[in-house]
């Protein structure tokens, strides 16, 4: 049986999306989400966790006598657009043979918000939304939370990132103190934990992070070139191997529009994501890559996490992300589901000491490699000097090298 506690229509879905067994953190979370406990989950990317909140909530809803108007039971809070799409779509997915299907509403900005006043009108038992928005509705009256049960708060610490914290607040204030608290997230950093505590009542804690099942099968590689060759070595890539579709990631939106326009170019069908596109450009962009409609789609870490593109070949770091856990993220939209996937970096002369850190930081060294045609000249620049006494940005001392320091003076 997939997961004990699931009833015959939910198994039956879940046969038919093609899952055979739970991962990791199926297995750790609906019994507990099932048992009606605070669940603090740290999970990495890709490993099922949507699921993991969906099938129980699916499972309690299904045991319940749902009536009309309809009250909201469930509020699923996520960092961005796309997650709130796709985290819709697994429920609607899950819900289709239950004998009472709860009504999900998906609430997202970007977009006009008089079509999301009509679909509440009558109320929804599952709402998935992004903060703003929320927000707005409830101040418009087309939304009330005071039957909350389930809160959930999906990709917490992107949700912290992108400065939600003022709008979370107040969120919190408009539901019931009484309430199952589900809250996941990639890290379990200082404030992630803070809000952890804030919110959760006697937190379940789960961490598969490092369990042999969720890690995916992604081949790394890592490639040195010189900045001005980047282009030329993307194209070179894409034209030699087999890959029906490629994720590039860059650091800016400037960067995904001017690569792209390269790719077109030279005969590569390419598009550009990022976060100032319309809600409308932005979906139509992921429909077109997710159909093969598009090969390359040029991205910022907008797609770095919560974006499901099944059977995606190849990811490739144009740029490096300027946090380490951002590249298991990114490099995580391969490999998916138990495929293979193939993950390349970039790694010009000023970013070999960024990526020895991202290394470092996941204990996993990659060979370096270099391409006929494209191998690297380029020196680091020199680093500034420093006259103030602050360091250089990006090479200041750590705190253990400044406390050895001060043990090394005294007397």
């Amino acid at each position: 049986m997939f997961a004990e506690g699931l009833s015959e229509p939910l198994l039956r879905a879940v046969a038919e999306a093609g899952y055979s067994e739970p991962t990791a953190v199926q297995s750790a979370v609906i019994p507990e989400v099932l048992a009606g406990k605070d669940v603090w989950a740290k999970a990495s990317t890709g490993s099922g966790k949507t699921a993991a909140f969906v099938l129980p909530i699916l499972e309690q809803l299904a045991r319940e006598k749902l009536t009309v108007p309809r009250r909201t039971r469930a509020l699923i809070l996520v960092p961005t657009r796309e997650l709130a799409t796709q985290t819709a779509a697994t429920i609607a997915s899950f819900r289709k043979h239950l004998a009472q299907r709860p009504k999900s509403v998906v609430i997202l900005g970007g977009v006009s918000i008089n079509p999301q006043m009509m679909e509440l009108r009558g109320g929804a038992e599952i709402v998935v939304a992004t903060p703003g928005r929320l927000l707005d509705l409830v101040s418009k009256h087309a939304l009330a939370l005071g039957s909350v049960s389930q809160f959930v708060l999906d990709e917490a610490d992107r949700l912290l990132d992108n400065n939600f914290s003022e709008e979370l607040a107040q969120i919190v204030m408009l539901l019931p103190a009484r309430r199952q608290t589900l809250l996941f997230s990639a890290t379990f950093s200082p404030a992630v934990s803070k809000l952890a505590k804030s919110l959760m009542h006697e937190p379940v804690r789960v961490d598969v992070t490092d369990a042999p099942a969720d890690l995916p099968a992604i081949k790394q590689r890592a490639i040195e070139v010189d900045m001005p060759k980047r282009t030329q070595l993307l194209r070179h890539l894409i034209d030699t191997n087999t890959w029906d579709r490629v994720l590039v990631f860059v650091a800016t939106q400037h960067a995904t529009e001017h690569v792209t326009e390269k790719l077109k170019v030279g005969g590569i069908n390419a598009l550009a994501l990022h976060g100032q596109l319309s809600q409308g450009a932005r979906t139509r962009a992921l429909d077109l890559f997710r159909s093969s409609g598009v090969q390359v789609l040029v991205a910022t870490d907008l797609a770095s996490r919560g974006l499901d593109i099944a059977g995606l070949p190849a990811v490739i770091n144009y740029d490096l992300p300027r946090s380490p856990n951002d590249y298991v993220h990114r490099i995580g939209r391969t490999g998916r589901a138990g495929e293979t996937g193939i993950a390349i970096s970039f790694i010009t002369a000023d970013m070999r000491d960024h990526f020895a850190l991202i290394e470092k930081r996941h204990a996993h060294y990659i060979v370096r490699e270099r391409v006929g045609g494209f191998e690297p000249t380029e020196e680091p620049a020199p680093r500034a000097v420093d006259t103030t006494g602050g360091g250089v940005k990006g090479h200041r001392k750590s705190k253990k090298d400044k406390l050895r320091e001060a043990a090394a003076r005294k007397p």
